[in-house]
Order: C-alpha cells, then sequence, then structure tokens
C-alpha cells in the first residue's frame, strides 16, 4: 500500500513546474520559506536570544516571517526567486554571479533595514557582527578565485506537506542545468541539516567544510558549506575545475572544519 501511495503523489506531481516569482508573490514565498525553517535552528540563531524575555519559538514565528519577507524581497529585486507548487510550496532563493542584497537600494526596498529596530541587543550582534560577516567570508574562502562566478543557492524550503513530490530537485536543476548547459559555473551553499548534505551531493554538491555559529554559546549552529564546482567540458564530459585557494583553519571567532 505504502509504495502505491508514494508512486501516486509523484505522479500526481510530476508535471509541476518552476516558475520565476516577481515582488506581488514574496509573501507567499515567505511563507513557504517560513513554515519549512520553523524547526531549523539556523533559522532562528538571532531570535532565540538571551534577551528576548523567554519568548518560545511560536511566539518568535512573526518576526522570523518577516525577516524572510524581507529576505525574499531582496531577491526579487537583484537575485531570482523560484517557486514550485500550486500554492508556492517550493521556493528557492538562488544569488546569480556578481549580485548580492547588500547594497543600499536593495536594502531599502526589500525592507531589510528594519531587521535593527525588530532584533534585540544581541540579535543584532549576532545578525550584523557575526552572521553576515561568517557568511561572507566563508563563501569567499572557500570559493577562491571562482567565488564572482558562482550561483548562491541562499534558501531551498518546501512546506511539510508538500516534501516528496520533487520540488527540491526541480528547483536546485533549474539553475545548476543552466550552469552546466552556458558554461559550468559553480554554485554554493550552506546546508543548515546534516539530512540534506545527501541530497545536494546528489546534484554534484560536494561538502567543503563545517561553520560553527556562536561556538562559545550554550547552542552552537553548525553549517555544512557545499560547493558544485565549475565544470568545463573535456570531450563529451563536463569535468570539474579545481578551486586555487583553500578555506583557512578558522576566522573570525568561528569554528572551520575541513
Amino acid at each position: 500500500m505504502s509504495t502505491t501511495t508514494v508512486t501516486y503523489t509523484a505522479n500526481k506531481y510530476s508535471n509541476d513546474q518552476v516558475r520565476v516569482l516577481g515582488i506581488d508573490e514574496y509573501k507567499s514565498a515567505a511563507r513557504t520559506l517560513a513554515d519549512a525553517f520553523f524547526k531549523d535552528d539556523v533559522a532562528f540563531y538571532c531570535l532565540e536570544t538571551p534577551d528576548n524575555g523567554g519568548m518560545t519559538r511560536e511566539e518568535l514565528y512573526p518576526l522570523h516571517l518577516e525577516i524572510l519577507e524581507y529576505i525574499v524581497a531582496a531577491h526579487c529585486y537583484n537575485g531570482l526567486v523560484l517557486g514550485i507548487g500550486e500554492h508556492n510550496e517550493g521556493i528557492a532563493l538562488w544569488m546569480p554571479p556578481g549580485k548580492n542584497m547588500d547594497d543600499w537600494f536593495t536594502i531599502f526596498r526589500s525592507g531589510m533595514w528594519r531587521l535593527y529596530w525588530k532584533l534585540t541587543k544581541e540579535g543584532k550582534k549576532r545578525y550584523f557582527e557575526e552572521f553576515l560577516e561568517v557568511l561572507h567570508q566563508t563563501k569567499v574562502n572557500a570559493m577562491g578565485d571562482q567565488d564572482k562566478d558562482a550561483w548562491y543557492l541562499v534558501y531551498l524550503g518546501v512546506t511539510p506537506d508538500a516534501r516528496g513530490r520533487g520540488y527540491a530537485r526541480k528547483l536546485i536543476e533549474f539553475v545548476t542545468r543552466k550552469c552546466d548547459l552556458e558554461g559550468g559555473a559553480p554554485c554554493y551553499l550552506e546546508s543548515s541539516h546534516i539530512n540534506n548534505v545527501p541530497m545536494y551531493q546528489r546534484f554534484g554538491f560536494v561538502k567543503k567544510s563545517q561553520v560553527v555559529l556562536g561556538p562559545n554559546c550554550g547552542k552552537p549552529v553548525p553549517l555544512d558549506i557545499m560547493i558544485r564546482p565549475k565544470m568545463k567540458l573535456v570531450g563529451e564530459k563536463l569535468v570539474p575545475v579545481p578551486i586555487t585557494s583553500s578555506i583557512t583553519a578558522s576566522t573570525g571567532g568561528r569554528r572551520l572544519v575541513d
């Protein structure tokens, strides 16, 4: 019975296609990511702080959602937002090569500037002084001379009720196939859950290292750094191009494990 059910579910949604979303759908996309990452410790690293008055994750959810609305809007303006499913049950936020959401115009239009007044004192410290710096520098170190050519998978989320439909694969391959067809640009991501590492490996990503947010706090949060190398065509086969620089052992007060 279970085999039949799984087969039926897969076939039922096999024709669902990836769409590029615009700013008019940013709230729907953010809701999907908020639900998908509700149990994710990285997503709540800057919210579950000692000075938040003991708020539960459920009580923090509105702010969690609001932050993701800012992030999705920023990607609508300066990146690539992909959705799949009748109600956008699967969402991917990609940042193309040479793009970021750190310019003042994007920060202003997306509402990201409001974060400074939304977070607690410790939350501000974690987000602005640690989280952003760690993610930026880790990517630069990991990608080396290929950093400016890399596609960055910032978020990939599927709502719990829509998992098993093949949405994650389609959201990843929308970009990786484009990369392979257009010269083999590299891809980069941070995986916030160890169980997702094998999935990304199936799409050509390799684990490069691990970074730990808040190594000295009571609840450190690990992130697995993964790279899909730049490819070049040799004969009729795509082969990876080596990265010329490597990740340093430690930097900025966090731990890196090769």
